[in-house]
């Protein structure tokens, strides 16, 4: 489990054992641990620079595990120290480099190929993020979409700012809409249009990844990665112009009164057809064309299309 911050498996197993027992001597703990006590020294050593391990003060010295909740915030922490000192090495490595080479085209595009490969990518990219991630989403996916992203939802839990457009058809995959209830719960800003061009992921403002063909056979396996330069800087600017025109899609503070009408305000907006919503919120359509009703004279609107943006514009105003 802290492999990822540079903690051995051997030395992960033996915190846990103190976590697991009292204070021990070192003499106790290497016998618990079926280690001499020249094999335990470095692991010890390891540990109480990391600070997991804490020697107590008394004689004779007992160790002690520090608690896994205040150890994993101390690495965390230490860990993203050290992500920001080699990003300022970078930053300084790269002055150094002739003015002619810092900006050579060959160094802004990459190209992927594979389906996998493009999903790794992906995933690479959500969890290097420290700022924003900007996301235009539209199907086909290179992974099973009513799945959560993970990776997403690390990135909300670390503060990551998440904005995602989404084209119209996103909502008829099945499980859609738990996906995203459970990604706007968690923090998403997330607005539909109807007009998606393509499917784009910026992270940071400084790498985008885009599918190579606009085929819909062959979107998931290939893909551009562009990195600093006039081409990314284009991309930014158009999400935020598809931004600034989509339609807030409702959260649980939105004023309707249940989340089935939530969802149904969302796919009136999105103008799916009464099969496809019907289909997708699990209901009948004679069902549907009741609920629609009375929430347009809920609303006081004379269209459906009109329904779902009126709720969009109640809950962009409360944001």
């Amino acid at each position: 489990m802290l492999e990822a911050f540079g903690v051995t498996k051997a030395d992960e197993g033996i915190y846990r054992l103190l976590l697991r027992h009292p204070p021990l001597t070192r003499d106790e703990l290497a016998e618990r641990a079926g280690l001499t006590s020249a094999e335990l020294g470095p692991v010890l050593a390891r540990l109480e620079e990391l600070a997991l391990v804490n020697p107590l003060p008394g004689a004779p010295v007992r160790l002690a595990a520090t608690r896994p909740d205040a150890a994993v915030e101390m690495l965390a922490t230490r860990w993203q120290e050290r992500v920001t000192s080699a990003r300022a090495t970078a930053r300084a490595l790269l002055a150094e480099l002739p003015v002619d080479a810092r900006h050579r085209p060959e160094d802004q595009v990459e190209i992927l190929f594979g389906q996998d490969a493009v999903a790794a990518r992906f995933d690479r990219l959500q969890r290097a993020a420290w700022h924003e991630v900007l996301v235009l989403d539209r199907p086909p996916y290179a992974q099973e979409p009513s799945e959560p992203n993970q990776a997403e939802l690390e990135m909300l839990a670390r503060g990551v700012r998440v904005r995602g457009l989404y084209a119209p058809e996103a909502l008829e995959v099945p499980g859609a809409f738990e996906t995203f209830a459970q990604t706007i719960a968690a923090g998403e800003e997330a607005r539909l249009h109807v007009d998606i061009p393509l499917k784009l992921a910026i992270a940071d403002g400084r790498t985008a990844i885009l599918p190579f063909s606009s085929d819909e056979r062959e979107m998931v396996d290939s893909a551009f990665v562009i990195h600093a330069g006039n081409l990314l800087d284009a991309l930014v600017r158009l999400f935020e112009l598809l931004w600034a025109s989509a339609i807030p899609i409702p959260g649980q503070d939105a004023p309707i009164e249940t989340d089935l009408d939530r969802q149904l305000l969302t796919l009136l907006a999105a103008g799916l057809k009464d099969d496809a919503t019907a289909r997708q919120l699990g209901i009948s359509v004679r069902t549907l064309n009741r609920r629609v009703s009375e929430l347009m004279q809920r609303l006081g609107v004379r269209t459906r299309f009109q329904a779902g943006l009126q709720a969009a514009r109640d809950l962009d105003g409360r944001s």
